[in-house]
């Protein structure tokens, strides 16, 4: 009985691979075999390995081969939205790599290939919406990133050599269960709760509101000599509060 085989997916030839080179317009190459439901890595495009741009994002790859080595020029490669689950120690290699987006693959920490702290010249990587519980200090030694993407992953902390990269410009975490996340809305909480009360200075109230306020003590001091009967409760209507009657006002006065 054969065995049931798993999508093919469409077969690209070298005609149809040179076709797809593009010319950026500071006269990149780049081979664009994006959203063409590739499932296994094409061979023949190793014959236009000197192409500077790869992308081969949006298609059904499982693996990317050694072969990979024979792209020395590359400085971008795309491979966002595939079925990685690995990658090849082959490609810290590619080490004129400025840019890598392995985003929304099936990485983990453990198939992440130590070999990527070879890559000196990265300053763009991206490894969101994939699988990792933990960031590999090794990419401590990538001395030129400047944006790192690696949100919505199961990360718990990240290491100290990540976060003080020396020309780190941004770091997306974004929904991840880190530990420090939850400590900072912790201690914001209280804050936020209490971020309706103000505490002004007369000085610091405008000239309408300082004339309502004074017109209210001066009544609260009428008062103060006369004894309410048990059966009535007094009501100050107008009493002044930051957040009741000053509210259209409170730009002008409130502390800073």
């Amino acid at each position: 009985m054969a065995k049931a085989k798993g999508p093919q997916g469409k077969r690209v030839t070298l005609k149809m691979a040179k076709n797809s080179i593009r010319v950026s317009f500071d006269g990149k190459r780049r081979l664009d075999l994006s959203k063409m439901g590739i499932t296994t890595f094409p061979k023949c495009i190793l014959e236009l390995a000197d192409v500077e741009e790869l992308d081969l994002s949006r298609n059904m790859l499982k693996k990317i081969p050694d072969t990979i080595e024979k792209f020395q020029n590359l400085l971008w490669l795309d491979l966002h939205s595939n079925q990685l689950d690995e990658l090849p120690a082959a490609i810290g290699t590619l080490q004129n790599l400025t840019f890598l987006n392995l985003c929304n693959n099936k990485l983990t920490t453990e198939s992440l290939p130590e070999e990527l702290n070879l890559l000196k010249n990265l300053r763009t990587l991206n490894l969101g919406l994939n699988l990792l519980d933990s960031v590999p200090t090794t990419l401590g030694a990538l001395k030129e990133l400047i944006n790192v993407g690696l949100f919505d992953n199961a990360l718990t902390i990240i290491p100290n050599v990540v976060k003080n990269l020396p020309k780190l410009e941004k770091l997306n975490v974004k929904r991840n269960p880190l530990k420090e996340l939850e400590k900072e809305e912790e201690y914001e909480d209280p804050i936020k709760r209490i971020e309706t009360l103000y505490l002004v200075e007369q000085k610091d109230l405008c000239s309408s509101c300082l004339k309502v306020c004074q017109s209210e003590r001066d009544e609260l001091i009428k008062l103060g000599d006369i004894t309410p009967s048990s059966s009535k409760k007094l009501s100050f209507p107008l009493l002044l509060t930051p957040n009741s009657s000053a509210k259209d006002n409170q730009e002008e006065w409130r502390v800073r």
